[in-house]
């Protein structure tokens, strides 16, 4: 009988000891759960805002990045239109016959003509790309993404110089063209008026282009290597 009391004694410890441990479980769970509705409830005010300045920084992000791509596309089609209007003036410049060299010259003048719009809206967008992006730091603390903003502030800001130049340059290389005229007597194209300065503006507007370009495509490098580097975190 000894035994058979010792052993019902042992299950039954047991049972209670096994009754506690899962009821304290549930108790702290409760309790666990009632210090993070607490603090759920203190701090809503606090996450509502950080989840808000994250929406708002996605939204201006994206937004920003919408008229940069809109603003490259636009000088692209300006450059597209540039590059034509300088090749048909170099062939009308080299021309032997009249009737080509006015054609290459009309053409020439209509490329140039075409660029126009393509930079001044490239340029517009370049601008707003540069608003959106300094908007956007408004809703982002940490320091790697506020230094990415400002690199991309930086594209957008030489962005709208280049633009700009090569609407000069286009402007130029449009006068220039205009300016081409064809002498029978020398067989050759030679210009109506002294183009002098006309050259210089162009070479200096194509001299400047260049050093924006350098300096858009380092920092578009940075930023390539930058956002590369995030992923790899």
């Amino acid at each position: 009988m000894a035994k058979e009391f010792t052993k019902n004694m042992f299950i039954m410890l047991l049972s209670i000891m096994i009754g506690v441990i899962i009821i304290t479980y549930f108790i702290g769970d409760i309790i666990a759960r009632s210090k993070i509705d607490t603090l759920t409830a203190e701090h809503k005010e606090e996450i509502v805002t950080i989840m808000g300045q994250s929406e708002n920084f996605t939204s201006h992000f994206l937004k920003s990045s919408g008229v940069l791509d809109q603003a490259r596309e636009d000088r692209a089609f300006g450059n597209y239109h540039f590059d034509l209007g300088l090749l048909w003036y170099q062939s009308a410049l080299s021309q032997k016959n009249s009737t080509m060299m006015e054609l290459y010259k009309l053409r020439g003048i209509d490329n140039c003509t075409k660029a126009f719009p393509n930079y001044l809206n490239s340029n517009l967008n370049f601008l707003d790309a540069k608003v959106y992006f300094n908007e956007t730091k408004i809703f982002i603390s940490y320091t790697k993404y506020l230094n990415l903003l400002d690199l991309y502030v930086n594209l957008t800001d030489a962005g709208s110089r280049l633009t700009m130049l090569r609407y000069d340059a286009s402007k130029y290389l449009m006068y220039l063209t205009e300016n081409l005229t064809y002498n029978p007597d020398s067989n050759n194209v030679t210009y109506l008026t002294n183009v002098t300065d006309l050259f210089m503006l162009f070479e200096g507007a194509m001299a400047a282009y260049g050093g924006v370009m350098q300096e858009f495509e380092e920092i578009q490098q940075v930023i390539d290597e930058y956002e590369f580097f995030e992923e790899l975190r």
